[in-house]
């Protein structure tokens, strides 16, 4: 009986969710002024409000270039901080326009949830930090077997974490918590031995630690987790724009397209470049899609290209100096790469 309800419980939340959909997300989106965008409750990097309050990183510059597809100004966008329990809930029930936070795409999740992933913005994988201090000698995590690990419910981390303990035939005792910031201040407060979750993450944690120069990032990567926009299924527009705003900041970047350059461009004898910016004469990349046919240059504009998003707000002109790694284009040896705007 048990399972019958869950199974009606999580069809109804998908019809719902096809519902509110179905309305035309883009006229809503129109008729309020705004995004509603969910993002991280606070990760530096990704999405967290700086010290006046203004949020900022990788996450909500995505947030930023779809309010500029829409309405041509990137500032027309508030953000809904999602604890990642609750992220799944405000997409369905229509409380927020899309999710963009740091969120695995997975087959449950665009299935049984009734979810559509836009893309893949950031190639990631799951990984452990330690207090070096409180470990000495161990840089493997398959030396933590009997360690005490803080990890974040309601995510994949946990099931990822059960799955390489057991399959290494080690031991470990986790130490589970809701919310992100009560995770991290675990760790921090030496509750546990390990904390684990993406590897961006960590390198984003350990930058509000105590003293982060005592923690080490482990070298071993333990799944794929691919991240990236969802939106709920049943309104293709909407699903097509914010998948085309991904794959035209990937383009702006291939072409050499920038925040300080794209007026400029706009004049470029390249073909392929005027098609992009909406010079290209009975040009119709943006009417199709129910935008103004210059949308890549206003996403630009408020953001400029993925290569500027990345570099940002977690690459080498940030704090977390990640490296692009598989992040890099494809053409430079990594995995993004987007279908042409044409």
């Amino acid at each position: 009986m048990k399972k019958i309800l869950i199974g009606l419980l999580a069809a109804a939340a998908v019809g719902s969710a096809v519902s509110a959909a179905s309305a035309g997300t883009l006229d809503d989106v129109k008729k309020k002024g705004f995004l509603q965008c969910g993002v991280n409750t606070g990760l530096p990097g990704f999405a967290a409000p700086n010290d006046k309050g203004e949020w900022t990183g990788f996450d909500v510059d995505y947030c930023r270039a779809v309010a500029a597809a829409v309405f041509g100004d990137g500032t027309k966008v508030k953000f809904t901080p999602l604890s990642a329990k609750d992220r799944f809930t405000a997409l369905q029930s229509g409380e927020i326009d899309v999710l963009i936070r740091n969120t695995t795409w997975t087959i449950s999740r665009d299935t049984a949830l009734g979810f559509n992933f836009t893309g893949i913005n950031y190639f990631d994988g799951q990984g452990f930090m330690i207090n070096a201090k409180k470990l000495p000698g161990v840089n493997s995590a398959l030396q933590l077997s009997g360690a005490s690990v803080c990890v974040q419910s309601g995510t994949t981390t946990e099931l990822n974490l059960a799955d390489y303990f057991k399959a290494n035939k080690m031991e470990y005792n986790p130490v589970v918590f809701e919310k992100l910031e009560e995770t991290n201040s675990a760790y921090d407060s030496g509750r546990c031995d390990v904390l684990t979750t993406d590897q961006s993450g960590l390198y984003a944690t350990r930058l509000t630690l105590a003293a982060p120069d005592d923690h080490v990032v482990l070298p071993e990567i333990i799944s794929k987790e691919p991240l990236g926009p969802a939106v709920r299924q049943g309104d293709d527009q909407w699903f097509d724009i914010v998948k085309w705003v991904h794959f035209a900041l990937l383009n702006a970047e291939e072409l050499g397209i920038t925040q300080a350059n794209v007026e400029e461009m706009k004049k470029s004898d390249n073909p392929e470049v005027k098609r992009v910016l909406g010079e290209e004469a009975d040009t119709k990349i943006g009417t199709d899609l129910g935008l103004t046919n210059d949308w890549v240059v206003r996403i630009v504009k408020a953001v400029g290209n993925y290569g500027e998003i990345f570099e940002r707000n977690v690459g080498q002109g940030s704090p977390l100096k990640i490296a692009r790694g598989i992040n890099a284009q494809w053409s430079k040896g990594g995995l993004q790469y987007a279908p042409p705007i044409r």
